[in-house]
């Protein structure tokens, strides 16, 4: 698990070679909904629990990724570039695709643009949280 998120969807072997971010479920869903609707949205996986979301980004997103509320786990693929396009099994124990590859507009979501869909995300949860 990564440290300061609980619950995080850990990467189990054989990694691939993409990063992976994590995130509550709820904001997780708010930014899938969101990047669906411009067409930026890679393959996302369910922890087995559904407390998380996690997005498959590109490697070495880790490095610079510091968005708080999320995490972001390097993969150790060593450069093979082999993606999930076509993987039957999602590519972390204990977890399932809420978007599968076949789903996906891309093969990974771009960390950019994932960044402001979760600000996004947070903010309308915000809103709908103050409207009660």
């Amino acid at each position: 698990m990564a440290a300061g998120v609980p619950g995080v969807i850990g990467v189990a072997e054989p990694p691939l070679d993409l990063d992976l971010v994590t995130v509550p479920a709820r904001q997780g869903l708010e930014a899938v909904d969101i990047l669906r609707l411009r067409d930026g949205v890679g393959p996302v996986l369910h922890d087995g629990t559904c407390d998380t979301l996690g997005f498959l980004v590109p490697p070495g997103t880790a490095a610079g990724w510091d968005l708080p509320g999320s995490a972001c786990t390097q993969t150790y693929g060593g450069g093979r570039g082999s993606g999930v396009r076509g993987a039957a099994e999602p590519p972390v124990a204990g977890a399932g695709w809420l978007v599968p590859p076949e789903g996906a507009f891309a093969a990974a979501t771009d960390p950019v643009v994932l960044r402001a869909a979760l600000g996004e995300a947070a903010r309308t949860i915000e809103a709908v949280d103050r409207c009660r």
